[in-house]
């Protein structure tokens, strides 16, 4: 199926903020019950850093929203410093 070209483009959606701090909550309980090796952890934790620095950096995302995802972004470094490098 060709796209529509006369049809308006949606700006791309970003994660929701409660998503993403869910998985960093379920990675966090996880690693506390032993669930889930170490280095996978590191790697998700990784990935949500990213995922947090880029929306971050978004020149188009509004300050209000920014602070939410800064303060997430926070919280995934100090699991990260909790896991170990």
């Amino acid at each position: 199926m060709t796209p529509d070209p006369n049809r308006p483009k949606q700006a791309p959606s970003r994660p929701e903020l409660d998503n993403l701090n869910d998985a960093l909550n379920h990675v966090d309980t996880l690693l506390s019950s032993g669930n889930i090796a170490v280095s996978a952890a590191k790697g998700i934790v990784y990935s949500l850093i990213e995922t947090l620095g880029a929306l971050v950096g978004d020149p188009d995302l509004p300050e209000h929203s920014r602070a939410g995802y800064e303060g997430l972004l926070e919280t995934a470094r100090e699991l990260r410093a909790k896991i170990g490098r």
